[in-house]
């Protein structure tokens, strides 16, 4: 059986219309919370992505303020100047090692051929006068062989403070070879060479040692070279120890032994 169906009459049918078209209206657009609420989030994601200023902390009690660019630079200046120096002072004080006797604490061969280069050098521009005295000990293999080279070295220190007390501050002594030494001497003609040569030998053949209860002599023979403005350091060296062998010949028929 069919279901009654109630017309709406007249004026009726437009109020339920316009019911039905309010009524879509209405759950078509958002509500004004909702519409407040989309734009309360927006605010607050404004809000969250802006950045914050940075704090300033005021400087704490006894910091001292950070030196300008300037000063720090002044100071590595200076720290750099100093590390230089202390290296230039290294480098001279092994510069000076280089050219000197260990034991002895006078110049080795190397140091005192540059020595000699210079003078060479002196007179050849100032026209000045000097000599060289080569000098070697007469017996200091025996006395190494039965004494120790302890021994020897004793005697050797006794031979350099002879030659030490017999020279000026001006003149140069070295070591030229185990036993060898050589005298450069300004100033002076081949006479008083001669007498300067003769006055070591006396002074070192006076020195006597005692090695375990035994007195002992060493003895020096020298020989002298001239050194003249066109001469070199090699020749002046070469003549200098021909000289000395040939006085080492000359004394060795009196030369002093050990006891």
């Amino acid at each position: 059986m069919a279901m009654p169906v109630k017309r709406i009459k007249g004026g009726n049918v437009k109020k339920a219309r316009g019911k039905v078209a309010r009524r879509g209206s209405t759950a078509m657009k958002p509500s004004r919370s909702a519409r407040g609420g989309k734009q309360g989030r927006k605010a607050a994601a404004k809000k969250t992505t802006a950045k914050k200023p940075a704090k300033t902390h005021p400087p704490k009690a006894g910091r001292k303020p950070v030196a300008a660019p300037l000063t720090r630079a002044k100071r590595q200046v200076v720290a750099l100047r100093a590390e230089l120096a202390a290296a230039q002072a290294r480098i001279d004080e092994l510069q000076a090692w280089a050219d000197t006797d260990f034991l002895l604490n006078i110049y080795n061969r190397r140091g005192f051929e540059r020595e000699l280069e210079r003078a060479i050098a002196y007179l050849c521009r100032y026209g000045a006068t000097a000599a060289l005295i080569a000098l070697d000990v007469d017996r200091l293999k025996p006395i190494n062989d039965t004494f120790g080279h302890a021994a020897g070295d004793i005697v050797l220190k006794g031979v350099v403070a002879v030659l030490m007390r017999h020279v000026r501050s001006s003149d140069v002594v070295g070591r030229l070879g185990g036993d060898e030494f050589g005298v450069l001497l300004w100033n002076l003609s081949e006479a008083d060479a001669l007498a300067k040569a003769a006055a070591l030998e006396d002074a070192i053949d006076r020195l006597t040692f005692m090695f375990k209860g035994r007195s002992v002599v060493a003895g020096a023979s020298a020989g002298i070279a001239l050194i003249g403005s066109g001469d070199d350091a090699a020749s002046v060296m070469d003549a200098a120890d021909r000289a000395m062998y040939a006085r080492k010949d000359a004394r060795r028929g009196r030369a002093l032994s050990l006891p």
